[in-house]
């Protein structure tokens, strides 16, 4: 997580969650983090909950790629900890899904490596959080210059209609059906939160 106050990065959250289990040769192979990294480096999983709750607070817009599986991770681990909180917290913050808008802006497919590489963003270590935050955060500037428009699609998650959302829907989310399309940008008179 990147902490970013009027545009500045003033803060990097990386951190390891030991969760006292090993890991798999597969996952050690994609990430490179090892079962001795999460022993010395990790925290526990309740420490993290204390560090979101704190952080997560009512002015903040969480920026995710893919937001819906961002907010639904974050919020069963808050409601592990926090159980009677958890909807809250994540509730009381605004939530912006650059999935969401790539589909509006660029071809298929919308994976945040395909959108570095569309935007000439520096590539960055896919398989590690922070390098995948910081490579979404450059993104971020470059939907922005690209069409001033990010707040519109504040709380707003676009779906697959073919698949549907998923087992879980939060509240304060507006889910609306979005196709994927070989267009290119689409013109502000398509794109997908139509006030």
């Amino acid at each position: 997580m990147l902490t970013v106050v009027d545009g500045e990065i003033v803060e990097e959250y990386d951190e390891f969650i030991n969760i006292g289990q090993a890991l798999s040769p597969k996952i050690i192979s994609l990430t490179g983090i090892t079962n001795e990294m999460l022993a010395e480096e990790g925290r526990s999983e309740e420490t993290v909950a204390i560090d979101l709750k704190k952080k997560l607070t009512e002015d903040t817009i969480m920026i995710a790629h893919n937001a819906q599986f961002d907010l639904s991770f974050i919020y069963f681990l808050l409601k592990r900890h926090y159980p009677d909180e958890a909807e809250d917290i994540v509730g009381n913050i605004q939530w912006l899904d650059t999935l969401t808008v790539l589909k509006d802006r660029m071809d298929y497919p919308h994976k945040l490596v395909d959108a570095v590489e569309h935007y000439g963003v520096e590539k960055v270590n896919f398989h590690r959080a922070i390098d995948d935050t910081k490579a979404l955060y450059s993104v971020t500037q470059e939907l922005k210059l690209e069409r001033d428009d990010l707040e519109e699609y504040i709380n707003i998650f676009g779906y697959n209609p073919k698949y549907g959302v998923g087992k879980f829907r939060f509240p304060f989310i507006t889910y609306k059906p979005q196709y994927y399309h070989n267009r290119g940008k689409l013109p502000p008179n398509e794109i997908l939160p139509k006030k």
